[in-house]
C-alpha cells in the first residue's frame, strides 16, 4: 500500500521575466518523510517554498499538499503546515512566552499556558520562557522560531536553511529538534538546506536540484549506495601492489598514487575482492579507507550537470 502523499509538485515552473528559477519541477514528499531538498544557492529552492506557502504565484504546473491544490484550498491546507522561512523575527524586548502568546493570538492557536509551556519543552525553551528574546543566542532564535511554527501542531513543517549562521552546537540542537519531531511527534518535515553533511544525518528521503531542474531524487541511503565509493588504500609495497592492479579488471580504476597510499574508485563489492588479491600476493594492506559522502555524491551531480 502506498503511503499518504503530504506535498506532489507536478512541472512546477516559476519564471522572473527572463529568468526561469523553478524548470518544470516534479517531487513527491510520503507521510513520516524527513525529506531532503537540496541543492546550491540559487538553485531556485526558496523560490519553490515561496510557491507551496502560496506567497508568490507559479508560472506554470500544480501544487498540492494533503491531496489538495494549494490554489483552490489555501487557508485549510495552511493551517495544518507549520514553516520557518529564513531567519525568524521575533519582539527581542519581549519574553519568548510572550512572543508565542502573541504571535499564537495572531495564527489562532491554543495560547492556553499549558501549551505554550509544553510547546517550548518540545525544543527546550522552557527553563527560559520569562528570558527576552534579545538576550537569546542565534540557535535558540532557532528553535523558538520551531516552536512558533509547532504552535498550532501542524502536520507538516517546512524548513528552508534553519541552520544557516549556527555554530556547530547550535546546528546540533537543531538537528536533534528535527530528529524529535519526525521520530516522537510523528511530524513530516521538508528540510531545504545546502549543508549537506546536516541532511545526509538526518534525511530519509531528497532530491537534488539545480538551476530549479530537478538532477535526482530517492532514498539517501539507496543514492549513495548506487555511486562508486573512492578508496584509499595503504601498503607497504605500492609498486608491487599497483603491479598486481594492472593485471585486473580494476587497472582503470586508479586515480592517484602518492607515497604508500593508492586512491582508487570502486563497486562496494570490489573492496573486499581487491583486499584479497593483494593479501594473496604478499602485499601487506595497513589500511583500506572507503570514502562516501553525500557532499561528493552532490558535487558529481551538480558539476556534471554544468558540464
Amino acid at each position: 500500500m502506498e503511503k499518504e502523499k503530504i506535498i506532489e509538485l507536478t512541472g512546477l515552473t516559476k519564471k522572473f521575466k527572463n529568468l526561469t528559477a523553478v524548470n518544470n519541477l516534479n517531487l513527491n514528499v510520503y507521510k513520516g518523510d524527513v525529506f531532503g531538498f537540496l541543492g546550491p544557492n540559487g538553485a531556485g529552492k526558496s523560490t519553490t517554498i515561496r510557491m507551496m506557502l502560496s506567497l508568490i504565484k507559479p508560472t506554470g504546473g500544480s501544487i498540492k499538499l494533503f491531496g489538495k491544490p494549494i490554489k483552490e484550498e489555501r487557508i485549510s491546507i495552511l493551517r495544518r503546515v507549520g514553516a520557518i522561512v529564513e531567519k525568524p523575527d521575533f519582539y527581542l524586548y519581549l519574553s519568548a512566552y510572550t512572543n508565542l502568546e502573541i504571535l499564537g493570538k495572531l495564527s489562532g492557536a491554543d495560547v492556553s499556558k499549558k501549551h505554550i509551556m509544553a510547546t517550548l519543552e518540545t525544543v527546550g525553551l522552557e527553563k527560559r520562557h520569562n528570558s527576552k528574546v534579545k538576550t537569546f543566542s542565534h540557535g535558540m532564535k532557532q528553535r523558538l522560531g520551531l516552536a512558533q511554527a509547532l504552535m498550532h501542531d501542524p502536520e507538516l513543517i517546512i524548513l528552508d536553511e534553519p541552520t544557516t549562521g549556527l555554530d556547530p552546537q547550535g546546528m546540533k540542537e537543531v538537528r536533534d529538534l528535527i530528529l524529535f519531531l519526525s521520530s516522537e511527534k510523528g511530524k513530516t518535515i521538508f528540510l531545504s538546506s545546502h549543508i549537506l553533511r546536516e541532511v545526509e544525518i538526518i534525511a530519509s528521503r531528497m532530491i537534488i536540484i539545480n538551476k530549479g531542474t530537478a538532477q535526482v531524487e530517492g532514498s539517501v541511503q539507496e543514492l549513495l549506495n548506487a555511486q562508486n565509493i573512492d578508496v584509499t588504500i595503504e601498503v607497504n609495497d605500492p609498486e608491487k601492489a599497483l603491479r598486481i592492479i594492472n593485471e585486473t579488471v580494476w587497472k582503470d580504476k586508479i586515480k592517484s598514487v602518492k607515497n604508500d597510499t593508492i586512491d582508487m574508485s570502486l563497486d562496494k563489492n570490489e573492496i573486499s575482492e581487491l583486499n584479497k588479491k593483494l593479501v594473496q600476493n604478499n602485499v601487506e594492506v595497513h589500511a583500506l579507507i572507503p570514502s562516501r559522502s553525500l557532499e561528493e555524491y552532490f558535487l558529481k551531480i551538480t558539476e556534471g550537470e554544468e558540464k
